[in-house]
């Protein structure tokens, strides 16, 4: 199983030299079973979901994208996503339950805030409202989990091949305020025991009280998590829209001197192996 992160950014793309190397796309990771060119399974659909068109070449995406939760730079690439946005186009989105989840996304894509809704995409569209659980999704395994973070419901997901897994918990703070009924369980029975930990690390810890303000976590959060899981890789991504290259640099350098395991900085483009 192989991952391919086209989007490593939070809360809003940038642009510029100083973003070049790590990259200003938004949350967006592709999962591969093999050396396909073009993935079924996709987590989020941030700005980074662009950075996918190319694996397509003419062909359209048939398969599945799962939603974290519908803050704008987990969506924003939604609509700009070609090979879904065509009449030979098949594609299931799945998003926390909450409603309808048309008149839920009908909040962030439709007018005056976008020129179409969602039934405005062409191709053929399944928007489903996502339970907490273990689901088949294009093959894989996909475990689901309610995980604390501001602003509407939010999941986790583990995803296994049936051999390797991971979790990917890219918002994903300590218990917030308006979120008193979700505890941490839910990130914690995702990330016990999995290859590869996905985790959202926005900001430092001198930056605690932020973070705890906006549901996020630090890479000190990030770091306990992976020691407490028994992960043997974690992979920080969410990167804050502040941190330039040589930031994100240092901060890998630091947290890969304080975790006995393998830990690296998602840029733009990385390909890992699970």
């Amino acid at each position: 199983m192989r991952l391919l992160f086209a989007g490593v950014r939070g809360s809003t793309p940038v642009g510029g030299p100083q973003f070049a190397r790590v990259g200003g796309h938004t949350s967006c990771v592709a999962v591969f079973r093999g050396d396909e060119r073009a993935p079924a399974l996709v987590l989020d659909a941030g700005t980074g979901i662009m950075n996918l068109t190319p694996r397509f070449d003419d062909a359209p995406f048939r398969g599945s994208i799962l939603l974290t939760h519908l803050h704008w730079d987990h969506l924003q690439g939604l609509p700009f996503f070609r090979p879904a946005d065509r009449d030979d186009a098949h594609v299931m989105l799945a998003m926390p339950a909450q409603g309808d989840p048309v008149e839920v996304l009908r909040r962030a894509l439709s007018p005056p805030h976008f020129p179409i809704g969602p039934e405005g995409l062409n191709g053929s569209w399944r928007f489903v409202g996502l339970d907490e659980g273990t689901h088949d999704v294009e093959g894989f395994e996909v475990t689901a989990r309610a995980v604390p973070h501001k602003g509407g419901r939010t999941f986790g997901y583990r995803v296994s091949d049936g051999t390797r897994s991971f979790a990917y918990l890219p918002d994903h703070g300590r218990r917030g305020p308006d979120a008193a009924d979700v505890g941490d369980a839910g990130a914690r029975d995702l990330a016990a025991g999995v290859d590869v930990l996905v985790h959202g690390a926005p900001f430092l810890a001198s930056e605690q009280a932020i973070a705890d303000l906006y549901g996020h976590a630090t890479v000190d959060d990030a770091l306990a998590r992976a020691t407490s899981s028994g992960a043997a890789r974690l992979v920080l991504t969410h990167h804050g829209p502040t941190r330039a290259d040589d930031a994100v640099d240092a901060i890998e350098r630091d947290a890969a001197a304080r975790f006995e395991g393998c830990v690296e900085a998602a840029y733009d483009g990385d390909f890992i192996e699970v």
